[in-house]
């Protein structure tokens, strides 16, 4: 699907440049049916519409109960960074269902995920998470990692963190690990365990990184209001710097 924004002003100024976006996007989706149908044995229907992107993208995965938005990026940087993060973060936090986002060049996705990296915190989203790798997966083939990251609690609170507390945060932190590790067990899934300290989104990505990780699966939280900061400081740092595809659970 390729969405077209109509400015109003931008387009008053050259009204053609609409029509020649709507035919550039026609002509994309073309040569992606073109390209791809045979390859994967399959019939792809394309669409060209304007308007929002992510209002457009998230609208027709309601009306056509998708079950996944699949999205490609393109390690923009900047201000077309930002462009992009606003697109990905609006069907992110707006989607019925599940959404993809791709990084990798193609012929390195496979579509195939055997290592697969889980940040869990214990939180219904999270629980979901693991039970959408068992869907997606086979759990014979699949090493799955559930990652929980220690907030860095006295920049948060600004307490002084004695050793007592210390052992209760690193206690609670296991016992956190160890319960999503019984329900993936539950669920024929075999999951390792990591706990690490820092900035969330950070560790996620340096965990994938070390572990040769092929997919991050993250549990939505239901982003809303002020939420949204949080996605932009977890979810959409994870995107903007993993180097391997993001699936967000719904």
């Amino acid at each position: 699907m390729h969405a077209v924004f109509f400015d109003s002003e931008e387009f008053s100024i050259s009204p053609s440049q609409l029509e020649n976006r709507l035919c550039q996007g026609k002509n994309a989706c073309e040569k992606a049916v073109e390209d791809y149908s045979p390859e994967f044995g399959v019939d792809i229907e394309y669409l060209v519409i304007q308007g929002e992107p992510h209002e457009v993208l998230t609208e027709v995965a309601r009306e056509r109960e998708a079950d996944l938005i699949a999205m490609g990026t393109y390690g923009r940087r900047g201000l077309r960074r930002m462009i992009m993060g606003s697109i990905t973060a609006g069907v992110i936090l707006d989607s019925p269902c599940d959404v993809l986002v791709v990084k990798k060049p193609c012929e390195e996705c496979s579509g195939h995920y055997r290592r697969v990296l889980i940040p869990y915190d214990g939180s219904q989203p999270s629980r979901r998470a693991i039970e959408r790798v068992v869907n997606i997966t086979n759990s014979d083939e699949t090493s799955a990692t559930l990652l929980y990251v220690i907030p860095r609690y006295e920049e948060m609170v600004g307490f002084f963190k004695t050793d007592s507390i210390e052992r209760r945060i690193q206690e609670e932190a296991t016992r956190i690990v160890l319960e999503g590790e019984q329900i993936a067990a539950g669920k024929g899934l075999n999951a390792n365990t990591m706990i690490e300290k820092g900035r969330a989104a950070d560790k996620i990505v340096e965990s994938a990184r070390e572990l040769g990780s092929d997919l991050i699966v993250l549990g939505s939280h239901g982003w809303h209001g002020m939420d949204k900061s949080i996605l932009g400081s977890t979810a959409e740092r994870v995107i903007a710097y993993s180097p391997i595809p993001i699936l967000i659970v719904r």
